[in-house]
């Protein structure tokens, strides 16, 4: 059985795909019974989007997958801390386990500026919340993005 460092792993080659292209290196998965059944990597700039965040791109492809928007039977991993706009895309869509990587201190909604995802005042909350799960390896891919970009 795989452990959460293990799907962390394959949110990281998710990164990687948008590092590649010049995008801010962030990857998502989505995991129901232990398959990986949703993938997203941001392509905000490639798309013009401001909505085409990672883990908007791997809760859409999951529900399509799913054929429901139900998703509470999955769980997500992503590599950064959710934004606002994806933490509470995360309760739309009714994840049951949150996994991320490293803390956001600057526009994390997940414990770090707000808390949406364990809000009881929503109609939904994840059961289950894990941040910094190979914290370091994740916030280096950030960092270097934009250590090179301000370089640049």
């Amino acid at each position: 059985m795989k452990t959460d460092e293990d799907f962390m792993r394959f949110a990281i080659k998710e990164a990687e795909k948008a590092l590649e292209i010049d995008e801010v290196p962030i990857g998502a998965i989505v995991v129901c019974d232990g398959e990986i059944i949703g993938k997203g990597y941001n392509l905000k700039e490639r798309d013009s989007d401001p909505t085409a965040h990672a883990e908007i791109i791997a809760l859409k492809e999951a529900a399509r997958k799913l054929k429901t928007w139900h998703l509470d039977n999955c769980d997500l991993y992503v590599t950064i801390e959710p934004c606002p706009m994806c933490a509470g895309a995360i309760v739309q869509a009714r994840i049951r386990k949150l996994v991320f990587g490293a803390y956001d201190s600057k526009a994390g909604a997940v414990g770090s500026l707000y808390n949406i995802v364990e809000d009881e005042r929503l109609n939904h909350q994840v059961s289950e919340l894990k941040g910094g799960v190979l914290a370091a390896e994740c916030r280096k891919l950030v960092q270097d993005f934009f250590k090179k970009l301000r370089n640049n």
